[in-house]
């Protein structure tokens, strides 16, 4: 790839990223990140997969951002891999999430390192926002 699609597409993504660090969410971009995150969980964690598609934007990070904000009962942390951006950090996180079928944009919460609450692209996609944002919700009252 040529170094001007790289920058190119380094400053689309730009404000994508930004939507989640600003709500508080930790940004992970590399494997080594992850793991070491990972590696070290306690309690639980919330993570998004972050996406450039309309319904990352629209829907997920949004829903995301929102719940987070506003629970009553929160993860003990949030975290975010951009999916088609950052490779490496996303296929190891996705390797934390056993055998559910790689999805972006999507959300996991993990008490250490298990996952008790997983959205998925098409829980996403075509629904509202209010679904979404009550559905991170109920994960969030259920485990946290």
């Amino acid at each position: 790839m040529s170094m001007a699609y790289e920058e190119y597409m380094r400053q689309l993504v730009k404000p994508m990223r930004e939507e989640l660090t600003r709500a508080g969410y930790k940004e992970l971009t590399t494997e080594e990140a992850v793991t070491e995150f990972m590696e070290n969980a306690e309690g639980t964690t919330f993570v998004v997969v972050n996406s450039v598609c309309g319904c990352a934007a629209g829907l997920a990070r949004p829903a995301a951002t929102q719940a987070f904000l506003h629970a009553e009962n929160k993860p003990n942390q949030a975290l975010t891999v951009f999916a088609g951006q950052d490779k490496e950090a996303t296929a190891k996180m996705r390797e934390y999430f056993g055998d559910i079928e790689p999805s972006s944009p999507s959300m996991a919460l993990l008490k250490g390192k298990e996952v008790v609450h997983f959205i998925p692209r098409h829980e996403i996609e075509g629904q509202s926002l209010e679904s979404i944002f009550e559905n991170v919700l109920d994960g969030f009252n259920k485990h946290c």
